[in-house]
């Protein structure tokens, strides 16, 4: 028994020397491991008879014990004071600017939906919302377009297959404008000012059209409704979506089936070093005119088809396109980059969360 207490004398000062990770592992492998001293003394108790094993396991146990207690205790101190040390020769700059990582930012179409809804919030007008998957009815029939107007065409419009339970062909809807229907026909009595802005979906695909778009469409209805408040409201609006006081608009006579008198809109701009700037009168040596809205009055169609007297109330009506007006203020020349998810492309024209909270902040910003 006094050879044991000697090797486990032995071994523990042996232990309490290391000075390094490698030499305590190095003394549990030659105790421990699979030829260790150790593991050849507990092999002993198998050909030892009962009363042997008995007599001389306990101490053989005993010295494994030691052993791994005094290993783990010598492991845990070094790791201790080796990361003792590290923590006494390093230190952290606190004044160094904080690393914040990658940084989300807005989409330039929700940016300039969230100017669009500030602007006419401060017009009066509130925000109104309909499905995306619209019936035949809300979308061509009540807005007085024809059964064989061109837009309700299947290389126009994306149709599916199957009819609702009123037998109504259904479709992506191809404006906001049947949002102006279901709010006229809610039961709420004019005087109506709202703003429709949302996801449209038509058949094309160019730099300056894509399958999935954004619009948005503004309706007034109330008494004595004229031409001049159209004027003046999307005059009012331009202004302060370009945030310049010399916008200057044309309005050229058109055709929209839900309108009559139908206007384009279009506003002035001036060349600076190639490039359109909107403002200034178009007609000017250095400028241009550019379309920028469809609008007119409400068709007295469309109001009776909402149960409204035309005799009575009276509006208007006007849309743009969201993307439209982004390319225009932002300095975007093609339209199907705003779809891409290029990273490059949304570091450029993405806008911080938190440093333009409005339409006073900046492309880039």
């Amino acid at each position: 028994m006094s050879e044991i207490a000697d090797l486990k004398a032995a071994l523990i000062a042996d232990i309490a020397a290391a000075d390094t990770l490698d030499s305590v592992e190095a003394l549990r492998v030659g105790a421990l491991g699979k030829n260790g001293v150790v593991t050849g003394l507990l092999k002993t108790l198998g050909g030892m008879s009962p009363d042997e094993r008995l007599e001389k396991g306990p101490p053989i146990q005993d010295l494994r014990e030691a052993v791994t207690v005094a290993i783990a205790d010598k492991k845990a101190a070094l790791e201790q004071a080796a990361l003792d040390a590290r923590l006494a020769s390093e230190r952290i700059d606190m004044t160094l600017p904080v690393d914040l990582g990658p940084q989300g930012s807005v989409h330039p179409v929700s940016q300039v939906m969230d100017e669009l809804t500030e602007i006419f919030a401060d017009l009066g007008f509130s925000v109104a919302t309909g499905p995306e998957i619209e019936d035949d009815w809300h979308n061509f029939t009540a807005l007085n377009i024809p059964e064989t107007h061109p837009a309700r065409a299947m290389h126009d419009t994306f149709y599916f297959p199957d009819l609702n339970d009123a037998g109504q062909k259904m479709l992506l809807r191809t404006h906001t404008s049947p949002v102006q229907i279901r709010t006229m026909m809610n039961g709420t009595p004019p005087p109506i000012r709202i703003i429709a802005p949302g996801r449209v979906y038509r058949s094309d695909s160019d730099a300056t059209h894509t399958p999935m778009f954004h619009q948005i469409e503004g309706l007034v209805i109330d008494k004595g409704i004229t031409l001049g408040h159209l004027k003046w409201t999307l005059e009012t609006f331009l202004k302060a979506f370009f945030e310049r006081e010399d916008i200057v608009l044309r309005l050229r006579p058109s055709y929209f089936p839900f309108t009559e008198p139908s206007v384009e809109v279009d506003v002035g701009y001036t060349l600076t070093n190639g490039q359109r700037v909107i403002g200034g009168d178009g007609d000017a040596a250095n400028g241009g005119w550019l379309e920028v809205l469809g609008s007119g009055m409400v068709n007295r169609k469309v109001i009776e088809a909402c149960g409204l007297d035309p005799d009575e109330w009276q509006g208007f009506a006007f849309g743009t396109g969201v993307d439209r007006l982004a390319m225009l203020k932002y300095g975007m020349n093609d339209l199907r980059a705003f779809f891409d998810g290029d990273q490059r492309w949304l570091k450029h024209y993405g806008f911080s969360a938190l440093d333009v909270p409005t339409l006073s902040g900046g492309v880039g910003a």
